[in-house]
């Protein structure tokens, strides 16, 4: 790349001199005078295979047919143009910006401080499960495709204000051309989310993306939690989730092998349809990928629950399953002092609250002592009798 001009179909642009992101493979730049582009450059010279595979993607117009709303960002960062240097040469492709602070990387929902930073006001369980509906749908429409998310993880979805996601690295996405049928596969996976075939080598398929899926909403449904997090009880050393998920060891499956991470959220929280379809996947599912539940099954069961979630009446951003009687969220914060999605409470929080049977109301005590004294004259007036 000669200075920072790149061109793209031709036209002359200027690249900014810092990237936006920049990973072992690859860096993502802004494009002067255009905010609404990125610019995405190999670091190493990129061979024939992926010039032709992003050649081949500029003729694809894939979840086309998906009626959105106006305000609603594509799912899929596709490329928008070959970017070549000034002999020619390939150097990497053109996309829309999907960056903050519109949109935020979906694991910036896995921390309640991000929670609250990122998505202030609303980031409460029920957006955390519209957002897992969103993440389900735009699978299932992939598949639909004939297009394998390959390398799918929390770091390359975004998520808009809305709870809306895009897709961000489609370079890795598996496919088979349709014209040519060439197949063009996913090199890349990440291991908190990849399957054991995955880990071993083998080629990403549906199988692999409904696993990295189940983890993915399981996470969001626990606001952040992973579920094959934790030590096993046999282990001599420290595991890593890679390990765990090797070993088919996941405490929402198997709890009584694993030293569970201090402040796990109780899969409970889970309304049992959704529970049922995790352990499925982290259960027999681990090793049998034909058992891990396809993301049509998850967005059946969260399009049932997103009409019957309950809002608690005592504290804001505490929303949960329909299947619990009472607000998982104010009896976890009861136990270990810690609310998973308010903020620290104010110093002035030592002031003792009326429990919801108690008039709150600052003419509580007025009407306390008027009882007492009506009490009192009571008494006066039978004495006198």
């Amino acid at each position: 790349m000669s200075g920072r001009t790149v061109f793209l179909d031709g036209r002359a642009v200027t690249l900014a001199e810092q990237p936006l992101k920049g990973g072992g493979q690859a860096a993502v730049f802004p494009v002067e005078g255009d905010a609404g582009i990125v610019v995405k450059i190999y670091r190493e010279t990129p061979g024939a295979d992926q010039e032709r595979r992003l050649t081949r993607m500029l003729t694809m117009s894939p979840l086309a047919a998906r009626p959105t709303d106006a305000n609603q960002p594509p799912e899929l960062a596709w490329p928008t143009a070959i970017a070549r240097g000034a002999d020619g040469e390939f150097l990497g492709y053109a996309m829309r910006r999907f960056g903050e602070p519109q949109h935020v990387q979906l694991v910036g929902l896995f921390t309640r401080v991000q929670r609250l930073k990122l998505f202030p006001g609303r980031a409460d369980w029920r957006f955390l499960l519209g957002i897992a509906w969103n993440l389900a749908f735009m699978t299932a429409r992939m598949h639909y495709d004939n297009l394998v998310i390959g390398d799918f993880s929390s770091s390359n979805v975004v998520v808009d204000a809305n709870g809306f996601v895009t897709f961000l690295d489609c370079d890795s996405i598996a496919f088979t051309d349709p014209v040519t049928g060439e197949l063009f596969p996913c090199l890349m996976h990440t291991t908190d989310y990849s399957s054991p075939e995955r880990q071993a080598g083998g080629p990403a398929t549906r199988e692999s993306d409904n696993f990295a899926l189940a983890v993915l909403i399981y996470q969001l449904l626990t606001a952040g939690n992973h579920p094959f997090g934790g030590v096993p009880h046999e282990s001599a050393s420290e595991s890593t989730v890679k390990d765990n998920i090797a070993a088919s060891i996941s405490y929402v499956v198997r709890p009584e092998m694993v030293v569970i991470p201090r402040g796990t959220v109780d899969p409970s929280v889970l309304p049992p349809e959704l529970l049922t379809l995790a352990r499925a996947a982290f259960g027999p599912g681990v090793q049998a990928p034909a058992a891990r539940p396809p993301a049509e099954a998850w967005l059946r069961a969260l399009d049932k629950e997103r009409g019957q979630v309950r809002a608690c009446t005592v504290r804001p951003l505490h929303t949960y399953g329909s299947h619990l009687p009472t607000c998982p969220w104010c009896t976890r914060a009861a136990v270990t002092g810690h609310d998973v999605f308010n903020g620290p409470r104010p110093t002035h929080a030592h002031v003792p609250v009326p429990p919801p049977d108690q008039d709150p109301s600052p003419y509580a005590a007025l009407k306390v002592l008027a009882v007492v004294m009506g009490v009192v004259l009571l008494i006066v007036l039978l004495t006198n009798l």
